[in-house]
């Protein structure tokens, strides 16, 4: 808007052949100057500058919008934008719809909470025929460390939904639909990432999984400035390919303990946090996510996976649609289940446990 040509811009006519004369041609040429300085430049009096910089400054900035439009907008977006439903009713409420397309979601979690099971069963909801409430798409899946079972997405499916596994050669054409790469190094990963960009349209797919981002970069957990994280490059290329495709990309990431020195980010938490330490037991596991505050950046969704006392919890601890929620899961031969769909709402300090360090 600023490179708008001031000749475009219906000013009276005597002042914009002056304008033309001393060559200021553009919005941002003119409001660039001073007042004092268009004077002199111009040769005209102060009252000429100030209305002529006013009818600018009105046709050059941006229309202002309301908070209700701004609402209406982000609707229409996600309407259009879609999500890929869980088939967990308190998670898919909780994230309006499910996990949603063109943004990032991470999954982070000690081994064996049931990361990469959440994992397979959105890979199967993804792939899934659409009159059965599926995308009826293919999903791209990078198993980083080798944990695939497409005999558990089976069991998962038959479970699910027998009526179509138990169909002749459905197994087979819903497994079909789902591409696995097995990169073994950083190298191998960067080339699957630049070889994905054309094939999510050439082969219509619905989803994304990367499990796990962070087992390809041994000391994923040091702490590092932007520029120099190993996987910023691939960071960026992630991002831009869900906003580019529109589809859900879900990432896996792991976690690590949670020192004492880091309970306190901020000096004001330092009363908070020694309450909570004195008193354990009234808060889950204090874990960090690693890959640290440049990948927690690039990421829109973040549910935490955790096992305490023998019960699994799923907090849905980052979200721009729901305050920061618990759900007790069970994994059963269908996939993950909630116990319960009405999620308790976390207190401040318990969502501080998991930090991006």
């Amino acid at each position: 808007m600023a490179n708008k040509l001031i000749s475009e811009m219906r000013l009276p006519k005597s002042i914009a052949n002056i304008f033309a004369a001393r060559n200021i041609t553009t919005a941002k040429d003119a409001l660039s100057l001073t007042e004092l300085e268009l004077m002199k430049l111009l040769d005209v009096e102060l009252s000429e500058v100030r209305s002529a910089l006013a009818l600018m400054s009105e046709i050059v900035c941006p229309p202002y919008q309301t908070a209700l439009l701004l609402m209406e907008q982000r609707a229409a977006a996600e309407h259009l934008g879609g999500h890929l439903p869980t088939r967990l009713k308190g998670l898919d409420a909780a994230l309006c719809g499910g996990v949603p397309f063109g943004v990032v979601t991470e999954l982070v979690g000690p081994p064996g909470t049931g990361k990469t099971q959440f994992c397979l069963k959105l890979s199967l909801l993804a792939a899934l025929p659409a009159h059965y409430g599926g995308l009826d798409g293919g999903v791209i899946y990078i198993d980083v460390e080798s944990t695939f079972s497409s005999r558990r997405m089976i069991e998962m499916g038959a479970s699910s939904f027998p009526e179509i596994f138990h169909s002749k050669g459905m197994a087979q054409e819903m497994a079909g639909r789902i591409l696995v790469l097995q990169p073994t190094s950083l190298s191998e990963f960067t080339e699957s990432l630049e070889k994905i960009k054309a094939s999510l349209l050439q082969n219509q797919v619905k989803l994304l999984v990367i499990d796990s981002m962070a087992a390809l970069v041994p000391g994923g957990h040091e702490q590092r400035a932007p520029g120099q994280h190993p996987l910023s490059w691939h960071i960026s290329l992630i991002t831009s390919l869900a906003e580019f495709s529109r589809i859900p990309i879900v990432v896996t990431n792991q976690v690590r303990p949670q020192s004492h020195d880091e309970s306190c980010l901020y000096s004001f938490q330092v009363q908070k946090m020694d309450r909570i330490l004195k008193d354990r037991t009234r808060y889950y596991s204090h874990i960090v996510a690693v890959l640290g505050f440049h990948w927690a950046h690039a990421v829109t969704i973040r549910l935490v996976l955790e096992a305490k006392s023998g019960q699994r919890f799923m907090k849905v601890e980052k979200s721009p649609t729901s305050p920061p929620l618990a759900f007790p899961f069970t994994i059963n031969p269908s996939g993950i289940s909630l116990l319960t769909d009405d999620g308790t709402e976390m207190v401040v300090p318990e969502t501080c446990n998991l930090s991006s360090r």
